[in-house]
């Protein structure tokens, strides 16, 4: 889980704005200037309520109403024009608006799931998928309510705020001034209150995602959850993340809350006082302070109790948005950490190429499939030497630890020769995976050096030395899609033969065949509609349509029933002929015909050699093999 960091709120902000000018660098300006046009448009009805009312003041006075008419149906009919302008403003950058929040929300979340194909399985081992789920779905969505209405409402507000203000200090400084220290309160009460509920709305967002993944955990446990009988305490556990949720949730509304009548109550105040001042000032007739030089009058009182309800409405307004910034803000950050975490560093620059073999016995890269690969290797004079893949895997004195203070593999060194097959056993916690995902570079070692080939794997690129190695975990993952699309998964060039020819090899072939579509049969929900041995066995056909040269077999037989298993392990044979072959297993019967077997405790190897070379040892193996020893 990531540690509570503060809210960067200014930083964050900034980076979202040079964002949307860096995905919308037209539509963002003209959305821009639509909202500044609205806005000042919106705060000049009080300048044409001041003329109308100066006009009626002065032709109260001569009695010339046919003369007031025109001038006031010119004032008005500006003024509609102007509406009119507005109206057509507001539609053009509502709609803009809405293009935009949709087409950020779209390119965050590639950017999102593209950087996070990029990550390493650390980042996946350490943090709650469920927590991971919702960046895509409550933090993009509290975003898409701070872009799409909060952030065009809050400029607009600004600019009123900051239009209202300057008319008002062009007509009287004094009113301006009760106006002025009225709102001061209103942004201390603001301020306080929304502080504390932005605090709240921050901790609802990550309790929030602590249920969220809650659930998604419930949701792949839950045979186990029933098997257990443990529905009550996993009620209780859920009543717990759920009651903090609320608790935040709830103390966040209620300052949310509480703020607004204030803010309400304090604006009625505020426009009690002016309309008072304003009074004092025309029954006193005392000197007017302002930059139109004009004196107190009834033209200019009356608009100004108008911009006081507008003044401090809108400042009102602004503290209504509030809570959805703080919110939009939370989720942004979320967003851009995960944007920001370090992708998977790979500094490898020795690729995998199609060959083909020339008479001469050399290697000559091919723009097409040639199934027969080989290792790029760039050379100091810019040159290319081709290795061609056979799966000749070394490990020299490795060690390994996945945090730094304790290491879980010591001085490593093993072999496996190009069709060879290696097999890893010991007790849970021994190392046995670990050595595997080191093969892989899902985890890069400490000291030492692996070679594949002969080149070290630390310069091979991580795609191409990935795309060479097959592996069938013991928990088997299939995706929604056909049969022949999962085991297509493999080799996504394969043709529809091939992968008939691979589940055929596996030992799939025939369950398949008995499936209500064959190879066309929908899976859902990890192939819940297929029993653990036939997901296992895709599994399998999807390594063997891969056709690497090295194939991994963690616990792939865990799952398979005796008579399935014998089924898999005479397409394994075949499948392994001519590959290198890493196997761990449990059965240590699977293992027999392994040309070496490794006996790992507690990361280091122990015991190295055949079946029998080891039974007649009578270590460790011998105790494993003949149940004399239990796994602890």
């Amino acid at each position: 889980m990531k540690p509570n960091v503060p809210v960067n709120r200014k930083g964050t902000f900034v980076r979202l704005l040079r964002t949307l000018f860096e995905f919308f660098p037209v539509l963002m300006p003209v959305a821009l200037v639509c909202i500044l046009f609205s806005a000042i448009v919106g705060s000049l009805p009080t300048v044409f309520m001041q003329k109308i009312i100066a006009v009626i003041e002065t032709n109260w006075q001569t009695g010339d109403w046919a003369a007031a008419a025109p001038q006031i149906l010119r004032l008005v009919a500006i003024l509609a024009t102007m509406y009119g302008l507005a109206l057509i403003s507001t539609i053009v950058w509502t709609q803009l608006m809405a293009i935009i929040t949709q087409g950020l929300l779209k390119k965050l979340r590639v950017k999102m799931f593209d950087g996070m194909q990029n990550l390493p399985l650390r980042y996946f081992d350490t943090n709650d998928h469920g927590d991971i789920m919702s960046h895509y779905t409550n933090d993009i969505d509290t975003l898409r309510q701070m872009v799409a209405q909060s952030f065009p409402q809050l400029l607009s507000m600004f600019v009123t705020i900051l239009a209202v203000l300057v008319i008002m200090l062009y007509y009287s400084f004094w009113l301006s001034l009760v106006i002025l220290l009225g709102s001061l309160v209103m942004v201390k009460f603001t301020r306080s209150i929304g502080g504390k509920s932005a605090t709240f709305f921050q901790r609802q967002q990550k309790s929030l995602g602590k249920v969220e993944g809650f659930v998604e955990e419930l949701m792949d446990g839950q045979k186990v959850v029933k098997v257990f009988c443990h529905e009550s305490e996993t009620c209780a556990d859920f009543d717990r993340l759920n009651d903090a949720l609320m608790s935040d949730s709830k103390q966040a509304n209620t300052y949310a809350n509480t703020l607004m009548p204030i803010l309400m109550n304090t604006g009625n105040f505020i426009y009690a006082l002016v309309a008072i001042v304003g009074g004092i000032l025309l029954i006193t007739h005392a000197p007017n302070l302002s930059f139109s030089g004009m004196a107190f009058s009834i033209s200019i009182t009356v608009p100004f109790l108008n911009m006081t309800r507008q003044f401090t409405g809108t400042i009102g307004q602004v503290s209504q948005q509030i809570n959805l910034v703080v919110m939009g803000m939370a989720g942004a950050q979320r967003i851009f950490e995960l944007m920001d975490e370090e992708p998977e560093v790979d500094q490898g620059n020795v690729t995998l190429v199609n060959v083909q073999e020339q008479k001469d016995g050399s290697l000559k890269e091919v723009p097409y499939r040639s199934n027969v690969w080989a290792w790029k290797v760039p050379q100091e004079d810019g040159s290319f030497h081709y290795t061609r893949l056979t799966g000749d895997v070394r490990f020299e004195h490795v060690d390994f630890g996945y945090v730094p203070e304790k290491t879980v593999l010591h001085d490593i060194s093993l072999f496996a020769k190009p069709g060879q097959k290696v097999a890893f056993v010991g007790a849970t916690g021994a190392g046995k995976t670990t050595i595997t995902n080191l093969i892989n570079r899902f985890y890069d070692i400490h000291n030492g050096r692996i070679l594949y080939d002969g080149i070290d794997i630390m310069t091979i690129r991580k795609a191409d030395l990935r795309r060479s190695l097959g592996i069938v975990l013991q928990d088997t993952n299939l995706f929604t899609g056909t049969v022949m699309d999962n085991i297509r998964y493999g080799q996504l060039e394969a043709t529809d033969e091939e992968c008939i020819a691979a589940a055929k090899l596996a030992g799939a072939h025939d369950f398949i065949t008995r499936l209500p579509h064959g190879y066309q049969t929908m899976l859902t929900s990890n192939g819940a509609n297929l029993s653990q041995g036939q997901r296992q066995l895709l599994a399998i056909a999807r390594a063997a349509v891969a056709d690497p040269p090295v194939m991994i077999m963690d616990e792939a037989t865990s799952s398979i029933d005796t008579r399935t298993e014998a089924i898999v392990q005479k397409g394994m044979d075949a499948l392994m002929y001519g590959r290198t072959v890493f196997v761990i297993a449990h059965r240590l019967s699977t293992v027999k015909n392994s040309n070496a077997i490794m006996v790992l405790e507690q990361g280091h190897i122990i015991e190295r050699g055949s079946h029998d070379e080891l039974i007649a040892q009578k270590g460790k193996y011998y105790q494993l093999y003949t149940g004399a020893f239990e796994l602890e």
